[in-house]
């Protein structure tokens, strides 16, 4: 029993002093994401969707849950957000050319339409991010729009 409790209490200790470290989080200017509303002209309703459901994690902006505080789910959630980022980031949005822009919002269509958008795991603890076939149509009929105008964009360049 006596190693046992000398097991634990390294542990703990060990528990406690991780406590002290973690990952550089993920926040930056709400600028980052202005410009990618300013070009794709979200209704309200669909931007109110984008901040809920998708920008914590596809952009530089997350607004982090308490437990985020807590070693080591902070090193998961910053992995987590990083792979998001990786995918789709709306705070890059500027560096993507037409063709990617293009090819991102198809991504998102398909994404969201298949339900694997936003991910499980994240909706777990935000259930606000739950998206109703309402909203789903919302997202998908705004992103198609958006399609077409870089479409037409892309047409009158040539």
């Amino acid at each position: 029993m006596k190693i046992t409790k000398k097991i634990l209490l390294g542990l703990s200790f060990l528990f406690l002093i991780a406590q002290f470290f973690g990952p550089d989080k993920n926040q930056s200017s709400l600028e980052d994401i202005k410009s990618f509303l300013v070009e794709t002209n979200p209704p309200k309703e669909v931007k109110a969707i984008l901040e809920t459901a998708c920008f914590d994690c596809h952009s530089s902006n997350t607004r982090y849950p308490w437990y985020n505080n807590i070693t080591p789910v902070n090193y998961w959630l910053a992995d987590h957000v990083n792979n998001g980022k990786k995918h789709f980031n709306v705070s890059k949005w500027n560096n993507y050319s037409m063709k990617k822009k293009d090819h991102k919002l198809d991504e998102l269509i398909e994404e969201v339409e298949a339900n694997k958008m936003p991910l499980e795991s994240y909706t777990f603890t935000h259930g606000d991010a739950n998206l109703t076939n309402i909203q789903i149509k919302q997202v998908t009929e705004w992103a198609k729009n958006v399609r077409a105008f870089y479409a037409l964009q892309q047409h009158v360049a040539q």
